[in-house]
């Protein structure tokens, strides 16, 4: 078992790794962050391809989440009003909403600010996943 969860996220993606910096800064989760690039994906229990897809959180214990319930999960390790925010993002109808934010912003990521092109998901995963 690690000793605190890991949040996984695109490396090579300005606006990923800007939107990550700025969490450490200001939300102080209680998480490892690293890009998938240099982590040991296969220790975390994860596949580059999904790695690529979708920001993870992976509990100390194994279990991985993507997406925007990796975002809820790093809101609730943060504490405060934070944690509150992470709960509802956890709960149906909020959990459905978020995930399709957290799809359009992904899929988008490349034309948000600090985007470049080389943040596009592969084109073969960009939609739907």
């Amino acid at each position: 078992m690690r000793s605190q969860p890991v949040l996984v996220f695109d490396g090579d993606c300005g606006f990923c790794s800007t939107s990550v910096r700025f969490a450490e800064r200001r939300l102080q989760p209680r998480c490892e962050t690293i890009p998938w690039q240099f982590a040991d994906l296969e220790a975390l229990g994860v596949t580059s391809t999904r790695a690529e897809h979708e920001v993870l959180w992976v509990t100390r214990r194994g279990v991985v989440y993507g997406g925007a319930q990796a975002v809820a999960k790093a809101l609730l390790s943060a504490g405060g009003g934070w944690a509150l925010a992470g709960a509802l993002l956890m709960l149906p109808p909020m959990r459905w909403a978020a995930h399709g934010m957290y799809r359009l912003v992904a899929n988008n990521r490349h034309r948000m600010p600090g985007g470049t092109a080389a943040c596009a998901l592969p084109e073969r995963r960009a939609v739907g996943l």
